[in-house]
């Protein structure tokens, strides 16, 4: 349930704010910092400027600077009805920012020799009753899956899912486990022919998560936690499996929802009243701003695990035409020409919650932010990405000018 949005396209209450280090290796840690409070205090008054022209209820945001620095920020409200304020603790919905996860846990099993990037999805769901009735079953390849250049249709923008979720959201467990995702597009016409084109599929990633508990033997997020978020430190960082979901901000969607869902997503404290279990491989991850961008960093810099991945994970194809100056890599949208330079990163969106994350390549710098709503925001992610990646790069810049580099 989860969409790149206008990332892919081109792409006052009390505050809180601290600092942190990680290190350069790929299981950072934590520790006391003398980070530059005047990059702190302009980064935290950017986001408030921002919340407050954009009258969102709250958000979070962080960077990594290129030497392990991290600065985090908050503002506004976690829950406007208890007038609950924002920290940078406080958790949100990643949505698609997840798909970057499950690409580098597929990138991780092909370095182990488990998968092969260029066979066709054949190789791994032939047992599956439902494959002959997928559009271009027998021609796409797990590489095509990761990089939405399969010629699926999208579950998610199915009319009939669209009716299924508003009849049944408030069901108790999942009453949409991931093969039940998969039929919303049996025997539907395909886009266009495997590998001759770009179109963004959640269901796609279905099937990538299918995949990987295929070959792992496991579930997606055992291997997940294992390979990626315990060796990295993303403490903060878990499954959105289930309703309860501690320290999760409410978030807040449109009364008119297509999907019927209600206003606001929380019954109670880090209770959600529907089940995000249903995004599962799709995206599938609660989060902070600041697990984000130590991810960001340590996934575009190479170092999120062992061995070269970096190939792999930009091999890419171009979105909306290639004078777009955007492509999509495993996982990753790569923006070419943007004001800062090439970046790389993803933006997520789902009832309630808005996420982006991006990596300014020439600078190493990480900026990531979360919002508790969605309403609204679809022409603003990439402007609020850029006035806070802004603010650091001209801090960066002032530093070097300082120090004569």
């Amino acid at each position: 349930m989860s969409r790149v949005g206008a990332i892919l396209m081109l792409f006052a209450l009390g505050c809180v704010a601290c600092r942190s280090t990680t290190g350069p290796a790929t299981a950072p840690t934590t520790t006391p910092t003398t980070a530059p409070t005047a990059l702190e205090k302009r980064f935290q008054a950017e986001l408030d400027r921002t919340r407050a022209e954009l009258s969102f209820p709250g958000a979070t945001a962080a960077y990594v600077l290129a030497d392990g620095t991290v600065g985090v920020a908050a503002s506004g409200l976690a829950d406007v009805e208890s007038r609950t304020p924002m920290t940078p603790r406080t958790r949100m919905l990643a949505a698609s920012i997840g798909k970057s996860f499950v690409a580098a846990t597929a990138l991780a099993l092909a370095q182990d020799g488990a998968l092969d990037l260029d066979a066709p999805i054949e190789r791994w769901l032939s047992d599956r009753p439902w494959l002959a009735r997928l559009p271009n079953h027998d021609s796409i390849t797990l590489r095509q899956l990761l990089t939405h250049s399969s010629g699926l249709p999208d579950h998610v923008h199915t009319p009939r899912f669209a009716r299924a979720v508003a009849k049944r959201w408030n069901e108790p467990g999942n009453p949409f486990p991931p093969e039940a995702l998969v039929e919303y597009v049996l025997d539907e016409p395909a886009r266009f022919p495997a590998g001759g084109g770009w179109s963004y599929s959640d269901t796609g990633y279905i099937l990538v998560g299918l995949i990987i508990e295929q070959v792992a033997r496991r579930s997606y997020y055992e291997e997940l936690q294992q390979r990626l978020l315990e060796p990295l430190g993303l403490t903060a960082t878990k499954p959105s499996d289930r309703r309860a979901l501690p320290g999760l901000a409410g978030g807040y969607t449109a009364k008119d929802s297509p999907l019927g869902l209600p206003v606001k997503t929380t019954s109670a404290p880090g209770v959600m009243k529907w089940n995000p279990a249903v995004e599962w491989t799709g995206g599938g991850l609660v989060s902070t701003s600041r697990d984000l961008a130590v991810w960001g960093r340590a996934l575009y810099e190479g170092r999120a695990f062992s061995g070269p991945y970096l190939d792999e994970l930009l091999k890419s194809v171009p979105v909306g035409g290639a004078s777009s100056g955007v492509r999509y890599g495993a996982g990753v949208a790569i923006h070419q020409h943007t004001p800062l330079g090439l970046s790389y990163g993803h933006g997520g969106s789902i009832p309630g919650y808005v996420s982006s994350l991006r990596y300014y390549r020439d600078h190493r710098i990480a900026v990531a932010f979360q919002i508790n709503t969605d309403v609204g925001l679809d022409d603003a992610v990439d402007q609020i990405e850029r006035r806070l990646a802004d603010v650091v790069v001209a801090r960066k810049r002032k530093v070097e000018r300082t120090d004569g580099t």
